[in-house]
């Protein structure tokens, strides 16, 4: 592990040893994550900076470093800090279908808040108690399904990564408006010239232009990601 990660994983999990001496640290870990967090939900990841964090918490740069060695562990500190612990009032479901379903509202819940954290969570990187708070439930709410550790852990990824793609999908169609809708916009316009060569394709369109069938791209996806594990547990049962 390098001494990048090694430092990432010290600030992430600790300890976090303080001075015997000298004067009240006026910073912690938590302050610099929420400022981080602010800077990078007005503006993006690229504005996140180690002079614009020292700037918001009133300190030099200098005395940032004191606390964060630079920005990546920066980041890693507020992935964490913007994901929080898995709500523990969220333990009151009943059945991993219904428990897997939170999971997924939850967590797009907190993506849409913050869509930086996806440019945040991408690759091998060390993650924080909070994510891996989630990561846990996920898995522990298939417990008792039959299904193997393994495909538990890819039941999380699957759902994580509808979450992604949804939330990357709104992100990139920016304040216009949904992205299904600006697609159909565009689909739309090119079949009204070349529809003859796309005769499936058309008739879709016109079906989801119904009222009630656009904009479902989410729930339709959650949904048959649940039904699959369902009869995927169903089989194990047998």
């Amino acid at each position: 592990m390098g001494d990048k990660h090694v430092e990432t994983m010290r600030l992430l999990w600790g300890p976090h040893p303080r001075p015997a001496r000298g004067p009240k640290p006026t910073l912690d870990l938590d302050r610099i994550a929420r400022a981080g967090i602010e800077a990078a939900d007005s503006e993006g990841l690229g504005a996140v900076s180690m002079q614009r964090v020292a700037a918001l918490l009133d300190v030099t740069k200098m005395a940032l470093y004191r606390y964060v060695p630079g920005k990546a562990e920066l980041v890693a500190l507020m992935v964490d800090a913007a994901l929080g612990p898995y709500p523990t009032e969220a333990e009151r479901h009943d059945g991993w279908r219904d428990r897997l379903e939170d999971w997924a509202r939850r967590l797009i819940a907190v993506f849409c808040r913050h869509p930086w954290a996806l440019d945040a969570t991408v690759g091998p990187r060390v993650m924080g108690p909070a994510e891996l708070s989630w990561m846990e439930r996920a898995i522990s709410a298939l417990d008792g399904t039959g299904l193997s550790g393994a495909e538990r852990m890819d039941a999380a990824v699957l759902l994580a990564g509808h979450v992604r793609a949804i939330v990357q999908q709104t992100r990139a169609a920016g304040p216009a408006g949904n992205p299904e809708a600006q697609l159909g916009a565009i689909l739309g316009e090119l079949m009204q010239t070349h529809g003859e060569r796309f005769p499936a394709l058309t008739a879709a369109l016109a079906s989801a232009a119904q009222p009630g069938e656009g904009d479902q791209a989410w729930e339709f996806g959650l949904q048959r990601i649940l039904d699959g594990l369902a009869v995927l547990i169903d089989q194990r049962a047998r």
